[in-house]
């Protein structure tokens, strides 16, 4: 039975839609007629604002300013400007975050710098269960590097034990990409600071959703994509967080150009940029950081108390109608049930996720699959409604009681799940 707070018929979850005090920002986003869009968590939507800033990048700035735009247009400063924008979001004061590459190449800089502030220290101190990327890069520089340096991957309850005298860095993500776990930041934080380890966070599922403090929590790094729920377009790019208090001794062994103390000074060897700039490599990619500025503009509109809420509602709803009406059939909820410790997504195991969630994608229901066996579904307080959250989970228990998964098309799987 759905808690006593949440709607009980549609028109009741039609109601809370229109007196929602986030329902304007849907409109401000191009959502395609006859789909109920919950992968915001893998990729957000194209916000209206986009279309016609990058028409005038592309046209005006691009087209005719030319090569004077990097001034002109201040082309040269959006690294840093985003970057400051980002900063109001995740808790963290202006010259502490710039925007610039892909989180994995972020994440690699960061390691990187911290194992050098703690250069007696040989682990890592990982969750199994982290975004593999993570745990790829992790791998790569210990391989790059030598000098003995090991990753230990632990299970989630197991992070504030696994932390001793020898570990370097704590390096977790704040939302787990799987089953939508959230860690207490400033617990874990404050325990890997109390054993002398430094802590690295990936906010990619967690900025522009749920409320982060970085700076409240102690943090050292941290990195985020922002084609996720800050709707920034596919692939946009990532930022980078260096606590002010590391930045004087931060080094990054990607020193690129724009790194530099004067990239236009061409000098042959190498000075760190000061402050936060340090973090840079290359070019940044205009068009991208355009898209990308407009989608952090509409989160910033939105009060983060206000998303919460939301979120948890709208989780909190889907969580108790699938339970109810798809009982027989085997889902099992892998996401939190307790508000303080869920992301904005909920997650369901199945022996047939994959096939089910593209049955659901048929329907017009967008959620993704994960290995092995999750059925994901993000939601997006900016755009996703009440009666979205409630139309999906019927649309699910539909498919489930017609077996409408069970078809060779839905079995069939391409490069991306």
């Amino acid at each position: 039975m759905a808690p006593a707070h949440l709607p009980t018929s549609r028109a009741a979850a039609a109601a809370l839609d229109v007196h929602d005090p986030l329902a304007s920002f849907r409109a401000r986003f191009y959502l395609p007629e006859g789909v109920i869009y919950l992968d915001g968590n893998s990729l957000g939507p194209l916000p209206g604002a986009a279309r016609q800033r990058l028409a005038q990048v592309v046209e005006a700035e691009w087209g005719e300013g030319l090569i004077r735009s990097w001034n002109a247009a201040g082309w040269i400063e959006l690294p840093r400007r985003i970057g400051d924008k980002l900063a109001r979001l995740i808790g963290a004061q202006p010259g502490e975050v710039i925007v610039a590459d892909s989180t994995s190449i972020n994440l690699f800089k960061v390691l990187a710098g911290a194992l050098a502030l703690r250069p007696g220290r040989r682990r890592i101190v990982s969750e199994r269960d982290n975004f593999p990327t993570d745990l790829y890069m992790a791998q790569g520089l210990i391989e790059l590097i030598g000098g003995g340096h090991e990753l230990r991957l632990v299970e989630a309850d197991e992070i504030g034990d696994a932390m001793d005298e020898d570990t370097a860095v704590v390096m977790l993500t704040h939302v787990n990409y799987r089953d939508g776990r959230m860690h207490d930041m400033a617990a874990v934080t404050r325990r890997a600071h109390a054993c002398g380890a430094l802590v690295i966070w990936d906010l990619a599922h967690s900025a522009g959703a749920v409320p982060v403090n970085l700076n409240g929590a102690q943090a050292d790094f941290a990195v985020g994509c922002g084609y996720k729920y800050l709707n920034g377009g596919p692939g946009a790019p990532a930022f980078v967080f260096v606590a002010r208090r590391h930045q004087a001794d931060f080094r990054q062994p990607l020193a690129g150009w724009l790194g530099h103390a004067q990239p236009f000074a061409f000098e042959t060897d190498y000075r760190p940029a000061e402050g936060i700039a340090r973090a840079l490599c290359g070019t940044p990619p205009i068009l991208s950081l355009a898209a990308l500025e407009c989608g952090v503009d509409i989160a910033l509109e939105a009060p983060m108390s206000a998303v919460r809420a939301k979120s948890l509602a709208l989780t909190d709803l889907f969580i108790a109608l699938v339970e109810q009406r798809c009982a027989s059939h085997g889902l099992r909820l892998v996401t939190p049930r307790e508000p303080d410790r869920r992301g904005s997504q909920v997650c369901f195991a199945h022996p047939n996720a994959f096939p089910i969630m593209q049955a659901l994608i048929a329907r017009g229901v967008i959620g993704d699959f994960r290995a092995p066996d999750i059925l994901r579904f993000g939601f997006a307080p900016l755009f996703v409604r009440y009666v979205d959250a409630w139309d999906a989970a019927h649309i699910l228990a539909d498919v489930l009681d017609a077996r409408a998964w069970d078809r060779p098309e839905f079995h069939r799987r391409a490069k991306v799940t």
